[in-house]
This record gives C-alpha cells, sequence and structure tokens, in this order.
C-alpha cells in the first residue's frame, strides 16, 4: 500500500514539472538519431541482433532470471546497467512525445524485468542465476547498488513520461530491500557500494516519491564510505579472500573507489574516474536536500581539483587506462588518454547539480565543454559506432603495435563486452533539454543556448521561452517570451568562458553593461516582461589558441585550437600522415583583430555540415635522414604548408587516420617564415 501511495504522489506532481521540447538546428539531429537509429539499434544490440558486434546477452539474462528461457548468466557481472539505461533513456523521449511502439518494447521489457525480480525485491540477474547465495558479499567489486542504481533511475524517468506504475513499483520494492539489508543497525551491513550510483539514483527516488527514507539511506552510503574500520577488508575477510577481478585489487586499491578517505575530507579525484563524479553528483544532491554544508564544500574542492587540475581541453576525464583513473595533478598525455565517455557524462551531471546548488557559470561552461566534445564525440554521425575511449592524439600504426596503445581505437565500435558507453550517450542526449534552463526563485537561468520551447514555472506563473540559437558556429541567440499577463522575473543569461562581452538586446533596443547586473558569469535582466517580449544576445566567438598550465608536460609550446564551444583537431584526411611535424605559424597581428578568423569557413557537405579552420603553419621536412637516426643540428628545414582543423567531435567519421588536438607553435624568435636552414 505505500508503495502504491507513493507513485500516485509521484504521478500527480507531473503536470508541476517544467517541460523544455528542443528544436535546434545542431542538435535536433543528435535527438533525431537517437530516437531513431541508436536506441532501435541498441535494443538490437541488447537482444543479440546485431551481426559481427559483441553479444551482449543482457535482455536475455532478464529473461532466464523471469524463467522465461533456460541458460546460464553471461557477461559482465554490471549487464544488467546496460537494459537500465536503455529504458531511461526511452523514458526521456517518450516524455518529449508519444511513441506507441517503443512504449510497446519498453512494456515488454519492464514485464520481464517485473518477473525477474525476486519476492523480497531484490534484482540483479547475476547473482540470481550465478551466485544466488552470494548477495551482498562483494560490494567492492560486483556492482549490485550500481545495477540497483541505474534501474531507480530508468523507473523515475520512464514513470515520469508515460504514469505508468509497475516499473516504479519495482524499484520502491528494490530500494526497500536494498534498506533493510544496509543501515547502522546489528543486523544489517555497515557498508557502501564499489561503485558508485545508488547515491545518486535514491535521491531521484525520494523526489519522486516523497518517501525520506530513501534520502536518508543515500546519505548513509556517502557518510560509511571511507570510515575505519575498512568495510572492504572487513568483507574480503568473510568470503575467505576470494576475488572477482583479481588483476584490479579493488578490494584493496581504496583509492581506486574513493573509499581512502570519508568523503567529507576528499580533496583531490583520486581513482576510478566515473565513480569520483557519480560520487560527487550523489555528495551534491543530498547537499542540497540536506543543506549539508561540509558535504557542499567537499564537492567544491573535488570539483576545482578535477577541472583546474586533471581534466582535459575537450572535458575529458580519467588519464590513465590502467584503474580508468585520475592520475596526478597536470599529468593529461594527450596520446595514451584513457578519457572515457561515461567519464564526461558523468561531470556533467555534476556540473548541474553544482548549477543548481549555486549558479555560476564555471558549472555550465564545463557541462558545454564535455557536452560538445567528448560526450558526441564517443558516437559517429551515423549513430551506430561509438567510442568508449576518446585520445586526444591518434598514430595508428602505434596503436597497432604499441601496448602501451593498445586501448586506444582508431575508428568506433559497433559495441563492447563492457558497453556502459554507447546507453549512456542515449540516455544523456534524449534528456538535453533538462540542462537548458534553471529556475531558482524569480529567476530563469539560461545555462544552454539550444533552440526549441520551454514552458517554465516561474513562482507560480507559466512563462513560455522560445530560444533560436545559431550556436556552435556563431554567437547569435534569440529568446521570445510569451506570458499570459505581465510578469516580473530575471533572465539570467550566461556569459560563456570563450565569449567576450555579450551584445544584448530587448525589443530592438540596445541593453548597455551598466543596465544589466553581472553575477558569477550570468547577467540579469530584472524586468517586467510583457507577452511577446524578444531578447537578442550576440556572444563574440573568435578562433582562440588554447594553452595548457606550464605543468602540463604534454603541452609545453603547443596550443589547442578552440572556437566557441568547439574544440578542433588536425586529421590525417585534411592533412596526409605524421602529423607531429606540423608547427603552426605564430599569431601576427595586424591591430584588427585575429587574423585566425580568416580561416574559419562553414562546409555544409563535410561531416554532416561543420566549420573548418584553416591556419598557416610549416612541416618539418624529413629529407635527407634516410641513413640516419640521430644526427647534429643543421639542415633541419620549414616547407610553408596549411593546417586544416576540423571539430574534434566529428574525427574518426572518414576511415582510420592520424588525429592531433595539440600542435606545435613557432614561437616569434625563430628564423623568418621563408624556407630557411635552422
Amino acid at each position: 500500500m505505500e508503495q502504491e501511495m507513493q507513485v500516485k504522489q509521484f504521478g500527480s506532481s507531473l503536470l508541476r514539472l517544467n517541460r523544455v521540447r528542443i528544436e535546434d538546428p545542431f542538435w535536433s539531429e543528435y535527438i533525431r538519431l537517437v530516437r531513431e537509429v541508436v536506441v532501435p539499434y541498441q535494443w538490437e544490440a541488447l537482444n543479440d541482433r546485431v551481426p559481427d558486434a559483441e553479444p551482449s546477452h543482457a535482455v536475455r539474462n532478464f529473461k532466464i532470471a523471469a524463467g522465461m528461457e533456460k541458460g546460464e548468466f553471461y557477461g559482465m557481472v554490471f549487464q544488467d546497467s546496460d537494459v537500465a539505461k536503455w529504458l531511461e533513456a526511452v523514458g526521456y523521449l517518450l516524455d518529449q512525445r508519444p511513441d506507441p511502439e517503443l512504449e510497446r518494447i519498453a512494456d515488454s521489457i519492464i514485464d520481464i524485468i517485473d518477473e525477474a525480480q525476486q519476492a523480497d525485491g531484490y534484482l540483479n540477474t547475476y547473482f540470481t542465476l550465478k551466485e544466488p547465495e552470494g548477495r551482498w558479499t562483494n560490494l567492492a567489486e560486483c556492482h549490485e547498488l550500481y545495477c540497483a542504481g541505474h534501474m531507480i533511475e530508468a523507473a523515475v524517468a520512464y514513470a515520469k513520461a508515460t504514469g505508468k506504475e509497475k516499473i516504479l513499483q519495482v524499484a520502491c520494492k528494490l530500494a526497500d530491500c536494498i534498506g533493510e539489508a544496509f543501515g547502522p543497525g546489528d543486523d544489517q551491513i555497515h557498508g557502501y557500494d564499489g561503485h558508485q550510483e545508488i547515491e545518486l539514483a535514491l535521491v531521484k527516488l525520494y523526489r519522486a516519491t516523497g518517501n525520506g527514507k530513501y534520502l536518508e539511506l543515500s546519505k548513509y552510503f556517502l557518510d560509511e564510505r571511507g570510515k575505519a574500520p575498512h568495510f572492504y577488508d572487513e568483507e574480503f575477510k568473510r568470503r575467505g579472500g576470494s576475488t572477482h577481478f583479481p588483476s584490479l585489487r579493488i578490494a584493496k586499491d581504496r583509492a581506486y573507489s574513493q573509499a581512502h578517505l570519508p568523503v567529507r575530507l576528499q580533496k583531490t579525484a583520486e581513482g576510478h574516474a566515473v565513480r569520483v563524479v557519480y560520487m560527487c553528483s550523489g555528495m551534491a544532491d543530498v547537499a542540497a536536500e540536506t543543506g549539508d554544508a561540509e558535504l557542499l564544500q567537499a564537492c567544491r574542492d573535488l570539483w576545482s581539483n578535477i577541472v583546474r587540475r586533471r581534466m582535459y581541453v575537450t572535458g575529458a576525464i580519467g588519464s590513465m587506462a590502467q584503474g580508468e583513473s585520475f592520475t596526478l595533478d597536470y599529468d593529461l598525455p594527450s596520446d595514451s588518454a584513457y578519457a572515457e565517455t561515461c567519464a564526461s557524462i558523468g561531470l556533467i551531471f555534476f556540473a548541474h547539480r553544482m548549477l543548481k546548488i549555486e549558479p555560476r557559470s564555471e558549472y555550465a561552461d564545463v557541462l558545454e565543454r564535455a557536452l560538445y566534445n567528448t560526450v558526441i564525440g564517443g558516437m559517429s554521425r551515423d549513430g551506430r559506432h561509438f567510442f568508449y575511449v576518446n585520445p586526444l592524439e591518434v598514430w595508428p600504426e602505434g596503436s597497432a603495435k604499441n601496448k602501451v596503445f593498445e586501448h586506444v581505437k582508431v575508428e568506433r565500435q559497433q559495441w563492447f563486452g563492457c558497453a556502459c558507453c554507447p546507453p549512456n550517450i542515449a540516455r544523456l542526449l534524449a534528456s538535453l533539454g533538462s540542462y537548458v534552463y534553471d529556475v531558482k526563485g524569480g529567476t530563469i537561468f539560461a545555462h544552454l543556448y539550444i533552440g526549441g520551447e520551454a514552458v517554465l514555472n516561474v513562482e507560480g506563473e507559466a512563462v513560455t521561452i522560445s530560444q533560436h540559437s545559431e550556436l556552435p558556429w556563431e554567437g547569435r541567440v534569440r529568446f521570445e517570451i510569451g506570458l499570459e499577463r505581465p510578469t516580473t522575473f530575471a533572465l539570467a543569461l550566461r556569459v560563456p568562458d570563450w565569449s567576450g562581452e555579450p551584445h544584448i538586446f530587448v525589443n530592438g533596443s540596445p541593453v548597455p553593461p551598466e543596465q544589466f547586473a553581472s553575477v558569477d558569469g550570468y547577467v540579469y535582466i530584472d524586468r517586467v516582461w510583457l507577452d511577446g517580449d524578444i531578447v537578442h544576445l550576440t556572444l563574440p566567438m573568435e578562433v582562440r589558441r588554447m594553452r595548457g598550465h606550464p605543468l602540463i608536460r604534454e603541452t609545453i609550446g603547443k596550443v589547442a585550437i578552440q572556437r566557441g564551444p568547439i574544440v578542433y583537431c588536425a586529421e590525417e584526411a585534411d592533412n596526409g600522415p605524421n602529423l607531429h611535424q606540423l608547427v603552426l605559424d605564430p599569431i601576427a597581428s595586424d591591430g584588427n583583430g585575429d587574423p585566425d578568423d580568416a580561416g574559419a569557413k562553414f562546409q555544409p557537405d563535410l561531416l554532416g555540415g561543420v566549420l573548418t579552420i584553416a591556419l598557416p603553419a610549416y612541416r618539418i621536412d624529413d629529407g635527407g635522414w634516410e641513413q640516419s637516426l640521430y644526427r647534429p643540428g643543421g639542415n633541419v628545414r620549414l616547407e610553408p604548408s596549411t593546417i586544416r582543423f576540423i571539430p574534434y567531435f566529428a574525427w574518426a567519421n572518414r576511415g582510420a587516420g592520424e588525429m592531433k588536438v595539440w600542435v606545435s607553435e613557432r614561437v616569434n624568435n625563430f628564423p623568418p617564415l621563408e624556407r630557411q636552414e635552422i
């Protein structure tokens, strides 16, 4: 009865939620791909119907656990989560518009999941089928709470979209089962998950149902992490020292799963990158709901360490393949980067939650950087191939022969044995509308400039905003306000870190800077708004040569090209092989602006339509070295050349080839520009 009341309360809250429908020249195509290609393709992959792709078996595992088929569990210990993330993406798509056939397919897997759930609420096909006596005995390694968290997230999204109760009842039963097993009681497990996810999922369930025990359970898991005596040591002894992933030493390497310290004492991002940002997302959620200032400060500390010392210029995180992990400050190699797609998605989750707590543009800047570069770069333009790893430099021959780079793929893959990234991309892009605006009190915050229509609740008044955006290629944005009656509120427009001073017009009249407030990277236009009011925002957008911190060893003497939110790269398809021999000309300002802008050109027929950049450069001539591997200085020649750059997200869509984000730049005291010896 309690679960039924929870579901009904959730259902009645649907009409109060803000809605955003995206209609955007750039992003609509990605959402169309998710709806028409990615989600159907992934359903086929989850059902093992994609020829030549690694089998998933994820749906069949649920069917076997439900007693509908005979067989054994197959796949990774976290295989269930692939189905859950797919279902969550479906929920977001159905929230945008009805799709009876997609809903029918989703209902069919929900029926199977419901049958696979055990009587006490436990739901995990690996332990149900393979280790029925091993439930809750290896939290450090075996992802039970991780899978549960993804199922809960899927349930909340699907119930919100359809109003159907079955999957949310499954989620509540599962969460109640977890709440019985874990807690401070003498007969409960005093522990926590190895891969964070349940924490943020429980907060979503709390917000959906109003049941405070789910919030308390999320807080419990965070509070327990890193306490002494160490939970992982105790459970390791209880199971006789057996391990699921012997090569990783997860139970002993506490920093790998951020269990080396209590969460409030952690100042640096350590270990597995995805786990860090999922944990931080849960921490931010709990801090927002409870007002825990100490927990919020820990979020700020970890945020600062990640984005100021351990993040790639593309918004990627996690620099080492071993453990898919962070290493140390300023260690950001380009060619051996791990930079998992899921880690950037997790960073977006973290940034979005921090934005909701304290609207500061730096959170949205990072969110945007990760979104436009690593996240959409993780999927091909056809929606059927994916990157798990997102390096910033690729040499195909080196990846084929040098084991240091064996994790680097030079072409996107159809599927993965560990297939966390493809459905993660799908659920993020399907929910993209939720990242565009926030409302706090009497202020509407525009975080992202993505076209579409939003209906927002501002202190009881319905405000419709129609946004028309020319990003990411041009910095022009228009907002049209729809109201039933004159309404006072502030429209806070973000000024991105890639932009200069914005130009703002309201109903055709310029608004000088002294007439709007600028706070934490947002300009506030506070006025009585009328139906049909129009705001024009122009964000200066120029080609920028980004430089890394001097302590980043990989980027000394190099630059990365960025225009607007887009980071660029050089590809072999445009520049030939041996990209490392290319050297950019220094900027030679003529006092009339940045000459690099002259090389920017939109090419509608290239890679689905992208803006490319051509910059003057030199190629180091390797002639005369046939018999020498090393020799004294002299006889090195620079041939005039041009480097053609494409958006980083579009690389590897034209076959295998070299790619490079950071390129060398000549300094001004080099020899004159004409060909000569140095």
